[in-house]
């Protein structure tokens, strides 16, 4: 009997640090999800496909970098004309599940690329912020630096 409750104790201590442990280790189809349509965003600015970011961002997503902020019909319009990338590469991701419904994603990034006729930094640290609307995953932010 002593066995039987020592172990009951033992589940009801150890439950809880589960639950919690959970919550906070992201699922592997997440995190895999997240960095496909990372890379997928990427092919898209490779490819001028502003229909990607179209379907792929939220209404008040904003992109950041050294050369400004941009909203998402900036990003839409600009996807077209603004950058000739050649290659790209992305590598070191960092992911963090905020809630079920938030993530932040960071890696680093090789690019060669010209935008708006300057030379883009060839390496980029990049935080990307994705959050669930009903079934799918959408950007919310961007941000880059050299």
């Amino acid at each position: 009997m002593k066995n039987l409750m020592l172990c009951s104790v033992l589940l009801l201590l150890a439950a809880p640090a589960a639950v919690a442990q959970d919550k906070v280790s992201p699922a592997p189809t997440v995190e895999s999800t997240i960095i496909a349509l990372e890379q997928e965003g990427w092919k898209a600015w490779k490819n001028r496909d502003a229909a990607w970011f179209q379907a792929n961002t939220t209404d008040s997503f904003l992109s950041i970098s050294s050369e400004g902020i941009s909203d998402k019909a900036q990003v839409v319009k600009a996807t077209p004309t603004e950058c000739e990338v050649k290659a790209f590469s992305l590598a070191n991701f960092q992911f963090v599940m905020l809630d079920q419904n938030a993530v932040l994603l960071t890696y680093t990034a090789t690019q060669d690329a010209v935008c708006n006729g300057k030379k883009a930094p060839a390496a980029v640290r990049a935080a990307v912020n994705y959050v669930k609307r009903g079934d799918r995953w959408l950007e919310a932010m961007y941000m880059q630096t050299p």
